[in-house]
């Protein structure tokens, strides 16, 4: 028989994964809601019209299409072909749009959180802080840190009006208060897609190739300055035009030095002094505002390829091992003031985080920030001596629980030692044994498995107050 196994790019998580995870998640979820974010969910496939043309050609042809809809689909197809009376190829590319390719995995947060919006703005207060914590798919190449199934944290503002500056800086603020509570510096990459834009004027380059442009620039620090102008010669992009604006991409000045530059080489581009007005009003607020672990770059060269961004773009890596942080990003998101118009409604500013949950738990790894998280939900293990003990013991294991102490029974009377050995295989740092003996004198033993030492107790109070004591 084969052994199983499963589709690449997806993975199984551990206990000690799951726990360190969650402890992930309740971090950043109390983060979210301490800056007025609320949760919402939205469907693991969205109808293929949803999804489609939001994410550049790159991000459609990494989209997850389900081709089966079950009994649904049979009927479908059977009615259809009872109708139509055309070629089998002209049927079959029909019966692909129609009924087979109809539906798709969804590929990020953003989109769907829209679609919600503007599904349900009559019963929404804005403007709408919200958060999701739910997967996402795409049918990438997978290898480290990249995988077909993975989480994305999201917190997302979006009003009828435009929204402030505020709402970056408060994003902003977001993700250090996030991050310093995991003890994980970090480095937010910023830019303006409003830069961008009055750079491809001022270089020539034709307005039908912004898109391949931001595409191909956002690989500028991953791949490096020569391959991403042979990618933009082979798109149509003109030599002339590339070195008129390639200075700019690798320009390591600080941020000031960079604004003088930009302001005198973007004076005639009014969409360009509008991101120069933009990124200097952060960078000024910011300066004000306390950032505890957390540095704000100006890269010029961030383009983040997503259609829907329309001004501040960001992204996130960590601090440590600055050789590779530009191949490990951890987050990212920016401002998409058009996004809804896709689903026909207009005037609508938003602007967003997303952080990538695997991501960050494979940097934490690598840096050792779990070493102080339990591997084990269980603080105590009840040893189960047989019926008649249990049932002595059974007030114990209540008071404990209702004390919000995570607390076990092992299940059968077997061998003490094997009963121990359970508890230290398991990381369960502390078992209580009450057998006969214990009964008739009135006590209670603990063994701490990690130092091999028990203690005899008069009640589980005395004990419950020990631990209180220790914090443990």
């Amino acid at each position: 028989m084969k052994n199983p196994s499963i589709p690449k790019g997806t993975r199984d998580f551990s206990s000690i994964e799951m726990n360190r995870r969650n402890y992930l998640i309740q971090i950043i979820r109390n983060k979210f809601e301490l800056f007025g974010y609320y949760p919402i969910e939205t469907p693991s496939f969205e109808n293929i019209s949803t999804l489609i043309g939001k994410y550049g050609q790159e991000g459609d042809t990494l989209m997850f299409r389900l081709l089966h809809s079950g009994n649904f689909l049979k009927k479908g197809i059977s009615d259809f072909l009872m109708k139509n009376k055309e070629t089998k190829v002209d049927i079959f590319k029909k019966l692909l749009t129609e009924y087979i390719s109809n539906k798709a995995l969804r590929y990020d947060l953003t989109v769907p959180f829209v679609r919600y919006v503007v599904m349900h703005r009559n019963e929404i207060f804005f403007p709408f802080k919200r958060y999701q914590i739910q997967p996402v798919w795409r049918a990438d190449k997978p290898q480290r840190g990249r995988f077909r199934e993975f989480y994305q944290c999201d917190a997302d503002f979006i009003g009828i009006e435009s929204l402030s500056l505020w709402s970056e800086i408060e994003l902003i603020k977001l993700c250090d208060e996030i991050f310093t509570k995991l003890n994980f510096p970090i480095i937010i990459h910023i830019n303006h897609r409003d830069i961008l834009g009055g750079l491809v004027e001022i270089s020539g380059i034709k307005n039908n190739l912004w898109k391949d442009f931001t595409i191909s620039l956002d690989k500028w620090n991953k791949m490096g300055k020569n391959i991403v102008k042979k990618e933009m010669l082979r798109k149509g992009i003109s030599s002339e035009s590339f070195e008129k604006i390639a200075f700019f991409f690798d320009m390591k000045e600080n941020f000031y030095k960079k604004i003088e530059s930009l302001t005198f080489a973007l004076k005639n581009s009014k969409k360009g002094k509008k991101g120069i007005k933009d990124l200097s009003f952060i960078f000024r607020k910011i300066k004000n505002i306390s950032l505890k672990n957390t540095k704000l770059e100006w890269n010029i060269s961030l383009a983040r390829g997503m259609n829907y961004y329309t001004g501040t773009i960001f992204e996130i890596f960590p601090k440590y091992n600055k050789e590779s942080s530009h191949l490990n990003s951890i987050g990212g998101g920016g401002r998409y003031d058009q996004l809804s118009s896709f689903f026909g409604m207009k005037n609508f500013s938003g602007v967003g985080v997303s952080l990538g949950l695997d991501r960050i738990y494979l940097s934490m790894i690598k840096e050792n920030l779990f070493h102080n998280i339990s591997s084990s939900p269980s603080k105590i293990l009840f040893i189960n001596f047989g019926d008649e003990e249990v049932l002595y013991a059974y007030n114990m294991i209540n008071f404990l629980r209702k004390k919000g102490i995570s607390t076990q029974l092992y299940p059968n009377a077997v061998k003490i030692n094997k009963q121990f050995r359970y508890a230290n295989d398991n990381n369960i740092p502390f078992t209580i044994s009450i057998g006969k003996n214990e009964i008739e004198k009135n006590k209670i033993r603990v063994k701490n498995i990690k130092k091999r030492v028990e203690i005899e107790y008069d009640n589980i109070n005395d004990f419950f107050h020990q631990l209180s004591k220790d914090s443990f």
